[in-house]
């Protein structure tokens, strides 16, 4: 009954653009009770500085529905749950993965999922990328900007770099609680505000300067929350780079084909201004659609899909990419089949 009522609600809101488009959301989140019930043994519900949101397959599925989302592909969120115990952490992952996969298999048209790892123990996480893809058909990885200090882009994690280019993976990053972090600043404005966009910048800086992208041309990398601070940041780096490479203090960087493997979702605040910075750094045919349910309300979702896609039906330059955005883009890097329409 509470569903029904739920979706009576958000369909109100529905308008037929959004239905017609058939959207694919990759940025999206399901919560199980197992993972907030192993965070709560720790203490570490709100790691993140805010507290998870309730979450289940009825409420994501009416919010699809009246959002005019056809396939979403689902991620565990922050925090990482790693303790300080390998085991007890690849276990907490298995869990999601499997009860993840079990969604997917009950809603297949409508649900995939990104499998989460067990990091920062590399060889588990290599172990996990086997049995995640051969086993429970996920369709990528989600990887933190860091697991609890370490960093995307850096040298431990070369192994498993191998192996996801070894298997073409597509990975959608997160941003987690930076390490280390100031207290008293994320106390006044919590991560969401400010850290969130700051450590996914700080992340794919590390990433580029390594040439990490460049050097695993298979993998595609999914950055969230419109691109965050990057169309700032990379054109402060190319300036300064040549200095530091002159001082050795920086190897020289492949632009080009570093950010030629990153792709965009819309997570966030998707403006035409943000978009069009996006494309400053980019390629229309990178970016896509993110809701980042269920951290906002569904009816803000719903209101916000209308507003993003009655933006790109009248943007003069914007309009003509509304379809790849939404659709299309997403269906291409997962391989989402036609029967899956």
């Amino acid at each position: 009954m509470k569903t029904t009522v739920i979706s009576v609600a958000l369909s109100a809101l529905s308008v037929g653009g959004a239905m017609a488009q058939q959207v694919v959301d990759v940025h999206c989140h399901n919560i199980m009770p197992d993972f907030t019930n192993s965070l709560d043994a720790h203490d570490a519900a709100l790691d993140e500085t805010f507290p998870l949101p309730e979450w289940n397959v009825e409420s994501h599925l009416a919010f699809m529905d009246s959002a005019g989302i056809r396939i979403s592909v689902l991620s565990m969120p922050a925090p990482q749950p790693y303790f300080g115990n390998a085991d007890e952490c690849r276990d907490i992952i298995r869990r999601y993965n499997e009860q993840t996969a079990a969604i997917c298999r009950e809603h297949p048209e409508r649900f995939k999922f990104v499998a989460a790892l067990p990091l920062p123990d590399v060889r588990l996480s290599i172990e996990e990328v086997a049995y995640a893809f051969d086993t429970l058909g996920a369709v990528g990885v989600k990887l933190a900007t860091n697991s609890r200090g370490q960093y995307l882009g850096d040298a431990e994690l070369e192994p498993l770099m191998q192996v996801l280019n070894k298997h073409k993976a597509v990975v959608i990053i997160h941003p987690h609680k930076p390490v280390p972090v100031n207290d008293n600043i994320i106390a006044t404005a919590p991560l969401a505000v400010y850290e969130y966009p700051a450590e996914t910048t700080r992340t794919i800086i590390n990433l580029i300067a390594r040439n990490v992208p460049a050097r695993y041309p298979d993998i595609k990398w999914i950055v969230p929350h419109c691109g965050s601070f990057l169309p700032m940041a990379i054109p402060r780096m190319k300036a300064v780079l040549p200095v530091m490479v002159a001082k050795g203090l920086m190897q020289p960087v492949d632009f080009e084909a570093n950010l030629a493997r990153f792709y965009y979702d819309l997570a966030g605040a998707p403006s035409a201004e943000a978009i069009e910075s996006m494309l400053t750094i980019t390629t229309p045919d990178h970016i896509m659609y993110g809701s980042d349910y269920p951290y906002q309300p569904a009816a803000a979702l719903v209101s916000g899909m209308h507003r993003l896609e009655q933006m790109l039906s009248n943007n003069r330059h914007l309009s003509q990419y509304k379809s790849l955005f939404l659709t299309e883009n997403a269906v291409k890097i997962f391989n989402l089949q036609e029967n899956e329409k």
